[in-house]
């Protein structure tokens, strides 16, 4: 049953393009390192999953890397949507591109997915801060059509293994930690 993980790819990419929009219209300012390193993390476990047999269960991984690339594109296309870059914002992307560059060296699956997944984390932290001192510039609601994609994945898991799960598995937390940061955040400096 292919549906439900091609239907929440479809969901992913509905989410990601409101994303985009959003980035256009200059109501959401995305940080270029989160984003860009959020495309890259997820493509490479994606590829690693796919070196190691795992097949439809991969989409969503690679959906989540799809996405943010098409925001990464249209953060350059609104200058109203910029986000500044600051020394933290590098250090983390740093260390991200350390991790890659760390799975790239290794012939181990395992390894490369955990690698990526501190590399996509660090690469979040950004977002993550800034969504906490400056909910006003995401929007937590656009972070639950990478829940609901990266659940589907487990529709597709054929052995359980942490090659096929661990990813999805991350991204449903991190999307989730997303969603309940930026939103309670929100609603909470809207009571002061």
């Amino acid at each position: 049953m292919h549906i439900f993980v091609i239907l929440g790819a479809l969901v992913a990419l509905t989410f990601s393009l409101s994303y985009v929009i959003a980035t256009l219209r200059g109501r959401v300012r995305p940080n270029k390192v989160t984003w860009l390193i959020w495309a890259i993390a997820p493509l490479i476990s994606s590829a690693a999953a796919f070196s190691s047999g795992v097949s439809w269960a991969a989409l969503p991984v690679f959906m989540a890397g799809f996405g943010p690339i098409l925001v990464f594109i249209a953060s350059f296309l609104n200058k109203g949507a910029y986000w500044g870059i600051e020394r933290f914002d590098y250090i983390c992307g740093a260390i991200s591109l350390l991790a890659l560059v760390a799975w790239y060296l290794t012939k181990d699956p395992s390894i490369a997915i955990i690698l990526a997944i501190l590399s996509d984390l660090l690469a979040g932290l950004p977002t993550l801060f800034k969504g906490w001192r400056f909910p006003d510039t995401e929007n937590g609601f656009l972070y639950l059509g990478s829940v609901f994609s990266a659940a589907t994945s487990f529709t597709e898991v054929q052995h359980w293994s942490f090659t096929e799960i661990a990813f999805p598995f991350y991204l449903i937390l991190l999307s989730l930690s997303f969603f309940f940061i930026i939103e309670g955040r929100r609603k909470y400096l809207a009571k002061l």
